[in-house]
């Protein structure tokens, strides 16, 4: 599966699920930890992980298996590492605490208009 097919699974199954403000970042030229960041929010720690749960279902049924997950726990942060993309399911309130939208300003935000659905 191509980086790009995988963004937009990925973004299709958090928009399908109502993640609030999905975003992704790439970030090739920044860092060395991925090519590409998504990042995406929950109303509630409950939604928050079934975000990534959804996520971590979609992909494995593609055949993909994150390297690393982290946060399931209930710390308001799940994140699934694949490799060249690393998935960011915040919770709201801890998404503004940590601003990665902000941190990671310099990389290049990628249109994801066509991965998501009209309401």
């Amino acid at each position: 599966m191509t980086q790009q097919e995988k963004l937009k699974l990925i973004v299709k199954t958090l928009d399908r699920k109502k993640a609030d403000s999905i975003q992704a970042i790439k970030v090739t030229d920044l860092t060395i930890i991925a090519d590409y960041f998504i990042i995406a929010g929950g109303s509630s720690s409950t939604q928050t992980r079934a975000l990534a749960e959804e996520v971590e279902y979609q992909m494995s049924q593609a055949g993909i298996e994150p390297e690393r997950k982290e946060g399931y726990n209930g710390s308001g942060w799940v994140i699934l590492d694949y490799g060249d993309v690393v998935v960011h399911v915040f919770y709201k309130e801890t998404r503004e605490h940590y601003q990665l939208e902000r941190l990671w300003a310099d990389g290049e935000k990628i249109d994801i208009e066509e991965y998501v659905t009209e309401d």
